[in-house]
Formats: structure tokens, sequence, C-alpha cells
């Protein structure tokens, strides 16, 4: 069908999916569909969905997972629009105007295999916004250029490319962009999502690095930059948890 699939993955976490489903709820077009994949330990996440009125756009599975990858998987297998959004709990769209735009950059670019934008992210205490346009010759850098809740993807590139891995943990969503890189993209020159903080990559800095180096390793081949790009990423984030980073990064920000 054609439109855009939402999909929102969720644990023990009903405060932030509420934030999530209320950014969802006040798009001037409306998704095809809302899925929302809960595998939470607890029932909370159930109950409201269920006794609270839904509109009709929302689907949900409140089940157990294998994980992120897992999770992101199912909703992939339910979604029956042409164009998949990954909106984890916590993340928003930044204005009702988000999804209107997308489809319009998707309705009149047929060539286009996916897009991504800017988004809102918390760094040292303060919110600053990120994003650039993809260039696959940085890959060795990570998903330092592209923000993950921004990727809106046709369905027939998961088709084509296979799903997330579940043998990744935290670098699910880079392992998909080294086998989708050579396809055609458009950068947004807006912000289109704020990114709730310390999600499982900002806490598990280092697993994710070794993550996405062996992605880079098994698709692309070694390299000595992404060595030396991490080296340096592991002491900038060891900086930014010192009151002297802080300092620092706010000075650079000029706040």
């Amino acid at each position: 069908m054609t439109g855009i699939s939402t999909i929102t993955i969720c644990y023990n976490n009903l405060h932030e999916l509420l934030d999530t489903v209320k950014s969802v709820d006040v798009q001037l077009a409306k998704p095809l569909e809302h899925i929302i994949i809960d595998g939470s330990s607890t029932f909370e996440i159930k109950e409201y969905l269920e006794s609270v009125p839904q509109p009709a756009y929302r689907k949900w599975i409140c089940e157990s997972d294998r994980g992120i990858s897992d999770a992101f998987n199912k909703g992939i297998l339910m979604a029956n629009g042409n164009i998949i959004h990954l909106l984890n709990a916590g993340d928003r769209y930044f204005d009702a105007e988000v999804l209107k735009k997308v489809w319009q950059v998707f309705d009149k670019q047929s060539d286009v295999q996916w897009l991504h934008g800017k988004y809102i992210q918390t760094r040292a205490g303060l919110s600053v916004i990120s994003g650039k346009p993809f260039n696959k010759n940085l890959l060795y850098r990570g998903m330092r250029q592209v923000g993950h809740p921004t990727m809106f993807v046709r369905q027939a590139l998961y088709q084509k490319f296979g799903m997330f891995s579940l043998e990744k943990k935290i670098a699910m969503d880079y392992d998909f962009l080294l086998r989708i890189s050579n396809e055609k993209f458009v950068f947004l020159e807006e912000v289109l999502v704020r990114f709730a903080p310390q999600g499982v990559s900002e806490k598990n800095i280092d697993a994710g690095l070794l993550e996405v180096e062996e992605s880079y390793q098994r698709i692309i081949g070694s390299s000595m930059k992404q060595k030396l790009w991490f080296m340096r990423i592991k002491l900038i984030n060891k900086l930014l948890h010192t009151g002297i980073g802080k300092v620092l990064y706010r000075w650079k920000q000029g706040a």
C-alpha cells in the first residue's frame, strides 16, 4: 500500500512512548499506520494501548523479543506502507508537518530510495541541531553523519538488502546503512526529529564502536582511518562527561 508506516519499539517506558504517540497523532498528514512493538516485561504499555481509545491507524504487538533488531524486524514485517520510518519510544517528530514534507519528496521523486535530515540531540546538557548529508566516503566514522531516527526508507530496500542483523545489539542501523550506501537518497535541510537522550548507543560507546568496526571490515574492509577516528571519539566522549569538557563544549556552541 502507498503511505508511510511509522514503527515504534518500546520496553518498559510508557512515559517515553506517550511523547512519541502524541507527535505522531498531531501530524497533518497521518501515517498509513503506526505500529508499536512492545517487548516490555510489565503490562503497563499493553494496558494503556488496550484501555485508551486509539486511532484506526495504530496497531501493536505486546510480546517478548530478542532485542532491538528483532523488534525492528517484527515491525517491518507487519508494515503495509511502501515507506518505513523507525521512531523509537522517546523520539518525537519535530513538528506537525514532518510526514507531509517527507511524503512529498518520495511522491515527486520515484527514484529516491531513502532520505534523512537534521535532528535535535542533547550533548553536554545542551540541545543541539545535528545532521549532515550522507557521504559514503565517511562511513568509517560510523553513524556520525546520519541520525537513524531521521531515516525514511523504501520498503523495497529491506526486501533487497535484508532487515536488521540479530547479531547486532547496538549498531544494527549502521550495518544496514553500509548495505544501502549506494542507493539514491535525499537530505532534507530541516529538523525532522527530536532525539531522546541516553539511547543504547550513548550508554555503550565502546561496545557500539566494536560492532561498527566489525560491520565495516566485513562489508568494506579494514581501515586505519577508522581506528584513529574511534580513538578520537572515545577521548571526546570521556571529556564531555567531565566538568571542563561540558564548559568547553558550551563555549564552542556559543552558549
